[in-house]
């Protein structure tokens, strides 16, 4: 229910897309991430970010074509 005391845990003027994951929700998903892979190279790309354009994709029902495709396929490998 929208009140006064929780409106403030909606808001997501502060974010840079409305899409875009605050850090509570990063809080539950980040664990949810499975770590790099060992004795690979190291991670070129934040995985939160990874999953914001993730969520912009969806939110935008954009098609995959139009996002980073590279990025998209090295980070689900």
């Amino acid at each position: 229910m929208w009140t006064t005391e929780n409106r403030s845990l909606y808001n997501r003027d502060k974010l840079r897309y409305p899409s875009d994951l605050t850090d509570a929700e990063w809080r539950h998903i980040g664990p949810l991430i499975p770590p790099a892979k060992r004795g690979g190279g190291k991670r070129r790309v934040e995985m939160r970010e990874v999953v914001n354009g993730v969520m912009y994709v969806a939110e935008h029902r954009m098609p995959v074509a139009a996002t980073s495709q590279k990025t998209c396929h090295r980070a689900a490998r």
